[in-house]
């Protein structure tokens, strides 16, 4: 080896290698400005698509959208229909699924973050609850058909508010579950084991530490699955939802139909004045659902406050 072999590089040296471009990083930073030309292309196309579709219903729903559309019950005379029926079967159906979910869910997520082994079992049942999510919701429909219309028919009484609800709290339940997990995830493990420390068990660190910080995100992914809910309509005419109520329900056990199905009902028909009261409905069923989203941003913004 000769001595300028053996002399270290010099600054200039450094500097020129600093200095010359890496083909092989320019050629990342171009596949990375690509890929953020194709996702902002696809939100662009996402949101234009989203804007005609509510200037269509726009257009159709809001002349026939007033106080008698809500206070009138379903009619063979487009002139006469409302949506009273259906607005508060809505309301019951939206109110008992949550009040079934959500502390089936929320417990279900705690036990398997907080207290399930991490054992060939807990994992063969969070494979399968992530399944679940997948599941279409014909599925689902068909399933409360056979088990809570049929076999349950002396709790459920058949075709009632109380068969739905239970259907759609086995659609949403893969939902809150996973969000109560990863709610739960986020929470430091330190704040756990200074519980600990203090002498409390586990319950009682996860009771008055641990859910507390965890519960906007809980509150956020079961009104988020309540939002898929409301939508769904497959389920609903599977366990034989009616389109036709002229009465409130009073119970659960109650016959019953929600806002979907009346929308599906008006849209199958041919005259245009029912296209243009399913246009009102789609308005009233978006209001139904901001109004629970702004409830959760709500519900969460306060909780964190309290934090």
């Amino acid at each position: 080896m000769t001595l300028q072999e053996s002399q270290p590089p010099t600054a200039a040296s450094v500097g020129r290698s600093l200095t010359e471009p890496d083909p092989q990083l320019a050629g990342r930073y171009k596949l990375d400005r690509i890929f953020e030309i194709a996702a902002l292309a696809s939100i662009i196309v996402a949101l234009v698509v989203l804007a005609v579709l509510m200037f269509d219903v726009l257009v159709d729903g809001l002349p026939r959208l007033n106080w008698q559309f809500i206070s009138n019950f379903a009619s063979r005379k487009p002139d006469q229909a409302g949506i009273k029926a259906a607005l508060f079967g809505t309301i019951w159906l939206l109110g008992t699924t949550a009040a079934i979910a959500f502390p089936v869910g929320v417990g279900a997520g705690i036990f398997l973050e907080e207290f399930a082994a991490d054992s060939r079992l807990a994992k063969l049942i969070e494979i399968n609850i992530a399944n679940l999510a997948g599941v279409p919701s014909i599925i689902y429909g068909l399933l409360g058909l056979q088990v809570f219309v049929r076999v349950l028919e002396p709790i459920t009484k058949g075709r009632t508010i109380l068969a739905g609800a239970l259907t759609l709290a086995l659609l949403i339940l893969p939902i809150i579950i996973v969000a109560t997990r990863e709610a739960l995830r986020a929470i430091p493990q330190s704040l756990r084991q200074a519980g600990y420390a203090l002498g409390a068990t586990r319950w009682q660190t996860i009771r008055e530490q641990v859910l507390p910080l965890a519960l906007p995100g809980i509150l956020t992914g079961t009104i988020l699955a309540l939002s898929r809910a409301i939508g769904e309509t497959a389920p609903l005419i599977t366990i034989g939802a009616l389109t036709f109520i002229a009465f409130l329900p009073s119970g659960f056990q109650d016959s019953f139909t929600a806002l979907p199905i009346q929308i599906y009902n008006w849209v199958s028909r041919p005259q245009k004045e029912f296209h243009e009261l399913a246009a009102a409905g789609i308005i009233v069923l978006m209001i139904v659902l901001l109004s629970m989203n702004a409830g959760a941003i709500f519900l969460r913004n306060k909780f964190q406050r309290e934090r």
